[in-house]
């Protein structure tokens, strides 16, 4: 056990010593800062470089009357923009907007039968919130003019558009309430990303680990003093554990960056990461299947990284693995806008698709505690067995030099590790 822990150590302790590791990991805690901070660093520039002055966009009135109405619309509906009366010519209006001196200009008429017709010109490609907005406005206009022509008062206009009470009920016996279930989305849809990112890089960390140590004929002294499985396995869980330990960072650096973000008025981004109805066994549930998910990927990328004896083959071999991974991700996003689909079902009971498919489902739906206990043991039981045949590749594997010829050198692994 001694040499277990000799090599799960010099695992953990190198990798964490690495600039690499130091210098990956200051970034993703600047990016999460950065991230949760977006709304008022966007203020911040807005006014440094004068963006935040209000552009009056020139208006064309052929009426002689829907501007002032215009105006007073924005008003009431707070909206940041302004309209004059353009002094300008069309042509002229649609110069300046060639030469970038204006960003837009809109005309407004009225027709016989007092409809609006409005013309909005932009050079802009991405130009939608001005016209959606004013366009809003100007529907509001047309409202009341048509209200006026009916003689309609107030009251009576807002009868015509008075929502009606619908309320939403679902007894299926594994819905959740809005609330909850779109609590439960938020944290399912980060906690897919972490189980993916997380199951990609560390694994392909342990597959280069294994191999860069075959090339550099480490190896051979290795396991002149110590077995091959205690070797694998001291690898899967001491670059596991730095991977424990650099998620942990993530997320204590991601809570401390939502709390400083919320100490504010709250925003879009406070309010779509609010986690205050977030049940606890969803959480259990994210470790658990984090976990599983890991060891299962990893144990497969030790296997797999013992068949490569130069580092530049450590992807082609990984990537039938890399593989599984992106379609359980892809399997399991599908549903995040309706769980109760059937092939999710039958995918949360296939091993390398339950770490992210069955904690989909755990998290948005309430399933009978057999569901994800069924999934959890077949993944254990996947794990085990990978982790039994794992060994007996490893323990030849090790020992094979030479050109990859992929997933063919398992059984000369085998044979290799019997003698």
């Amino acid at each position: 056990m001694r040499e277990f822990w000799i090599i799960f150590k010099q695992s953990f302790v190198t990798k964490a010593k690495t600039k690499s590791f130091f210098i990956t990991t200051l970034i993703m805690v600047a990016g999460i800062f950065l991230f949760a901070n977006l709304p008022s660093l966007f203020n911040v520039a807005d006014k440094f470089i004068g963006n935040d002055e209000e552009k009056a966009i020139p208006v064309l009135d052929q009426s002689g009357v829907l501007l002032k109405r215009l105006q007073g619309q924005l008003q009431r509906s707070e909206e940041s923009i302004t309209v004059e009366l353009a002094e300008e010519s069309k042509k002229q209006l649609q110069q300046q907007v060639k030469d970038e001196e204006i960003e837009s200009f809109i005309e407004l008429d009225l027709d016989a039968s007092q409809t609006i017709q409005a013309s909005y010109t932009t050079g802009s490609l991405v130009d939608s919130y001005l016209p959606s907005t004013l366009h809003d406005a100007l529907q509001a206009i047309q409202t009341e003019l048509k209200a006026e022509e009916l003689s309609l008062s107030g009251e009576q206009v807002a009868t015509l558009f008075a929502p009606i009470q619908f309320e939403k009920q679902n007894i299926s016996p594994s819905a959740k309430s809005e609330d909850e279930l779109n609590q439960a989305r938020v944290l399912v849809y980060v906690l897919m990303f972490v189980i993916y990112f997380a199951v990609i890089i560390y694994s392909s960390m342990i597959a280069t680990e294994v191999a860069t140590e075959k090339s550099s004929r480490v190896m051979e002294i290795l396991i002149s003093s110590v077995s091959p499985v205690k070797h694998m396995f001291a690898k899967v869980i001491g670059i596991g554990s730095l991977g424990i330990v650099q998620i942990l960072i993530y997320g204590v650096a991601g809570f401390i960056a939502y709390q400083i973000s919320s100490m504010g008025e709250e925003n879009d981004l406070s309010a779509f990461f609010s986690l205050k109805d977030l049940q606890i066994s969803t959480l259990v549930y994210a470790i658990i299947f984090f976990l599983l998910g890991y060891f299962l990927y990893a144990t497969l990328a030790a296997l797999l990284g013992s068949l490569v004896s130069r580092t530049e083959d450590v992807q082609q071999m990984i990537m039938p693995m890399s593989l599984l991974v992106v379609a359980a991700f892809i399997i399991a996003a599908s549903g995040l806008g309706n769980p109760e689909l059937g092939y999710l079902k039958i995918a949360s009971f296939i091993p390398f698709f339950a770490p992210l498919v069955m904690f989909l489902r755990v998290g948005m739906l309430d399933l009978p505690l057999w569901e994800p206990l069924l999934s959890i043991a077949i993944m254990i039981v996947t794990i085990i067995v990978l982790g039994w045949f794992g060994a007996k590749v490893y323990r030849g594997g090790v020992l094979m030099y030479g050109p990859s010829r992929s997933l063919k050198d398992l059984k000369k692994a085998i044979q290799l590790g019997k003698e």
